[in-house]
C-alpha cells in the first residue's frame, strides 16, 4: 500500500474549484437560552474570504458562454470591495485584464487586495468616508464611461442576474448541510443577489421559509425610509436596487452600524469567528428572529466575509 487514505482530499484542478462547499457551524455562546438555534455559513472560507467569489465566477462564466466576454476581452466593474476582489481573482485565474472602480469609503485591505491580484483601480472619493446613494451612482457612471471608452465587458453587478446561480448553489448547500432543518434565513441586502438566489433554492424545498432582509438603520430605503450615509460595507446602496424582490421577504430588519460593529466584535470574542460589519448586522437581526421563533426552530445566516479585510477601519483598527 502507498499509505494514501481514501478519505484524504483530492487535488483541486484549479483554485476556482475551491469556491463553494463552505462549512456551516452552530453558534454556541452568543445565542441566549430559549432562542432558536442559529447556524452560520462560513463564506469566509471561499478563496478570497468572501461569498462574492460565487457571484464573480457565475457572472464571468455566463459571459464567456454567450460571447459577451471573448477570449481576448477585458472586464470593468464598480465595487465596494469584496466583489472587486472576487472579480480580480476570477479574471486573474482566467487571464482577463480588469479595471475596477471603487472608493476610499471602503477598506484599504480590499483595495490593496484588488491591486495585488492584478486589477487597475479608479478611485472615487467619498464624503467623510461614508457610503451613500451619490457615491454608488458616481461609481456606476464611472464604470459605464470606462466600458464605453474601452469596450470592456461590464459585469454591472446591480443589474446582473447571472450571479443568482452562484447563490442558488449556496442555498442548496445550506439545505443539504442542515438536513432540511431551516426555518428562517437572514441576510443583508447589497445587490440583493445573495438573498434572492439563496432563498430561491431554499424555497424550492421549503416554501414557507421565513426570509429576513437586513439593511442599515442609517439608510433604510427598502423599509420606505430616507437614504443616508452609513458605515456597513457591502450593504445599503442608498436606493432600491434593481434585483430587489420585496415579495420574496417576510421581514426587513434595520440595524445601526455601531450595533453591527459591536456584534462583529462579540462574534470574534465569544465564538472565535472573525468577520466584517455586515456579518455583525446579520447576527443582530438573526438573534431577534431566533428569540421570536423559540428553541425548536433553526435560523441560518451568513458569515459574509473575513475580518481580515477590516483592520484599517474603525471595526478593528483606527479610522
Amino acid at each position: 500500500m502507498d499509505g494514501t487514505s481514501a478519505t484524504e482530499p483530492s487535488i483541486a484542478p484549479s483554485i476556482l474549484a475551491r469556491i463553494g462547499n463552505t462549512p456551516i457551524v452552530e453558534l454556541r455562546r452568543i445565542v441566549p437560552d430559549g432562542h432558536a438555534r442559529i447556524l452560520m455559513k462560513l463564506e469566509s472560507q471561499n478563496p478570497t474570504g468572501s461569498m462574492k467569489d460565487r457571484a464573480a465566477l457565475a457572472m464571468i462564466e455566463a459571459a464567456e458562454r454567450d460571447g459577451r466576454l471573448p477570449p481576448d476581452g477585458s472586464v470593468v466593474e464598480y465595487t465596494g470591495g469584496s466583489a472587486g476582489v472576487s472579480l480580480a481573482f476570477i479574471c486573474g485565474a482566467k487571464g482577463y485584464p480588469i479595471r475596477l472602480v471603487t472608493s476610499d469609503a471602503f477598506s484599504r485591505e480590499k483595495r490593496r487586495h484588488m491591486e495585488v491580484l492584478g486589477a487597475e483601480l479608479t478611485l472615487v472619493p467619498s464624503d467623510y468616508g461614508g457610503m451613500d446613494e451619490a457615491l454608488t451612482r458616481t461609481m456606476i457612471e464611472t464604470a459605464r464611461g470606462i466600458r464605453e471608452e474601452t469596450g470592456a465587458y461590464w459585469t454591472d453587478q446591480l443589474n446582473n442576474r447571472d450571479q443568482l446561480s452562484g447563490y442558488e448553489a449556496l442555498g442548496a448547500e445550506i439545505w443539504r448541510q442542515t438536513g432540511g432543518a431551516v426555518d428562517a434565513f437572514v441576510q443583508g441586502v447589497g445587490t440583493a443577489a445573495s438573498l434572492i438566489g439563496t432563498t430561491t433554492a431554499l424555497r424550492r424545498e421549503k416554501p414557507d421559509l421565513h426570509v429576513v432582509a437586513v439593511e442599515p438603520s442609517e439608510s433604510p430605503v427598502l423599509s420606505g425610509g430616507e437614504q443616508g450615509a452609513h458605515r456597513i460595507e457591502g450593504i445599503g446602496a442608498g436606493f432600491v436596487v434593481p434585483l430587489w424582490e420585496p415579495g420574496g421577504v417576510e421581514e426587513i430588519a434595520t440595524v445601526p452600524a455601531a450595533e453591527a460593529m459591536e456584534m462583529a466584535r462579540r462574534l470574534a470574542r465569544e465564538e472565535v469567528l472573525f468577520a466584517g460589519t455586515s456579518t455583525g448586522a446579520n447576527l443582530v437581526a438573526a438573534l431577534k428572529v431566533a428569540k421570536w421563533l423559540g428553541p425548536d426552530a433553526t435560523v441560518v445566516t451568513l458569515m459574509v466575509d473575513s475580518g481580515m479585510k477590516y483592520f484599517s477601519t474603525e471595526l478593528y483598527g483606527e479610522v
